[in-house]
């Protein structure tokens, strides 16, 4: 099945690629496991960040990537129906914080919370693991 994303665009940067809530519905109203629904997402671009839109950490990492000429696809779940059940699925995968957004998926890997993202850009692994993946040319 092939998805059509909106490119959105913010003052003068780009976030990327949009996901609209309805083509999230549209993938994930199977009735399967919504940690496979959250695999699935982060199986189809090579950049997958889930975020609240009034977010700021989620703001930030959007920031961190769109700065590195990095396009991610953003799945704002508070823009989505069934949001809290991807959210709660996140839970699961990177433990109880207290704010599970932003979660980055590289390449399909899970690169985890704002902590792990910051902690891998400055010990220098997440722009090797951004290349493997096919985000980032340079």
């Amino acid at each position: 099945m092939q998805y059509q994303y909106q490119q959105v665009a913010e003052s003068s940067s780009s976030w990327g690629y949009y996901v609209p809530p309805s083509e999230v519905r549209g993938m994930i109203m199977d009735g399967s496991d919504p940690l496979e629904w959250v695999a699935r997402l982060a199986f189809e671009s090579a950049v997958v960040i889930f975020s609240m839109s009034s977010c700021c950490m989620c703001h930030a990492v959007k920031r961190l990537f769109c700065g590195m000429g990095v396009n991610p696809t953003v799945y704002e779940l508070d823009q989505d129906p069934r949001g809290k059940e991807i959210e709660g699925a996140l839970m699961t995968l990177v433990g109880n914080y207290s704010s599970v957004v932003p979660v980055v998926f590289v390449g399909g890997k899970l690169v985890g919370a704002m902590d792990r993202v910051m902690a891998s850009h400055i010990n220098g692994t997440l722009v090797p693991l951004l290349k493997e993946a096919g985000a980032l040319w340079l």
